[in-house]
């Protein structure tokens, strides 16, 4: 439509015809939008705990790790489980100071959001240099925080935070098959108690580090993870 201006034009002013929908549609859209995990978040009256028991050599008594978690986006599409704090409990005191100031500095992290994923790594990598100690399975842990680390690499991991490299059953079957082919070969026989639920005389591996390599044709494979190497 054609309008003609009779008056001596002084100024002028741009408007949005669809300014006034727009700022009614607004605020459905902000509560459409998924919460993310932020140190601004106030703690619930109500978290979800797991809670995981280690008893490592280098301690006197067992240590009760509990991770507890935020659900957010509750009943929705962008419903996720994030960790927001974790307890160290044990009635050893020799580690109190250090496991106390450990698990504030997690908590903090967890709360700040983001990928957190990075934490396994970085306790995972701490060494003791009085040296590491072999689990329960024949794992080998470099030191005590390591193994923490590894308590959350496996909570991560049942909250779907990693993806757990599940071997296939067809991978399963092959290593049993040839586990059980190596003990069979083996001559020689000991009474001593086993720590390791693999072959006594299982080499150490690079991938998983647990105590289960055997060589078989040449062959290095690890019965724990699979991993092989041809030589």
């Amino acid at each position: 439509m054609t309008v003609k201006i009779s008056n001596k034009i002084v100024g002028y002013r741009v408007k949005k015809a669809d300014a006034e929908s727009n700022a009614a549609a607004a605020p459905d859209q902000t509560e459409q939008a998924p919460v993310k995990m932020n140190e601004n978040i106030e703690r619930p009256d109500f978290l979800l705990g797991t809670t995981y028991k280690i008893k490592p050599p280098v301690a006197e008594h067992a240590m009760y790790i509990t991770i507890n978690d935020i659900l957010l986006n509750e009943g929705t599409d962008h419903e996720s489980r994030q960790p927001y704090e974790v307890f160290i409990n044990s009635k050893s005191m020799e580690h109190f100071q250090w496991v106390i100031a450990l698990t504030r500095v997690i908590s903090a992290v967890f709360r700040k959001g983001g990928d957190v994923t990075f934490l396994v790594e970085e306790l995972r990598s701490v060494y003791d240099p009085n040296g590491g100690y072999f689990k329960k399975g024949g794992v080998f842990m470099p030191s005590l925080v390591a193994e923490i680390g590894a308590v959350i690499e496996k909570h991560l991991k049942a909250i779907g935070l990693l993806e757990s490299e599940e071997m296939s059953e067809t991978t399963k079957r092959i290593l049993a098959e040839k586990r059980a082919e190596f003990e069979a070969s083996q001559s020689s026989a000991t009474n001593d108690e086993k720590s390791s639920d693999y072959p006594a005389n299982a080499t150490m591996c690079g991938k998983c580090s647990t105590k289960a390599v055997i060589v078989m044709d040449g062959c290095a494979t690890c019965l724990s993870c699979g991993d092989s190497k041809c030589g």
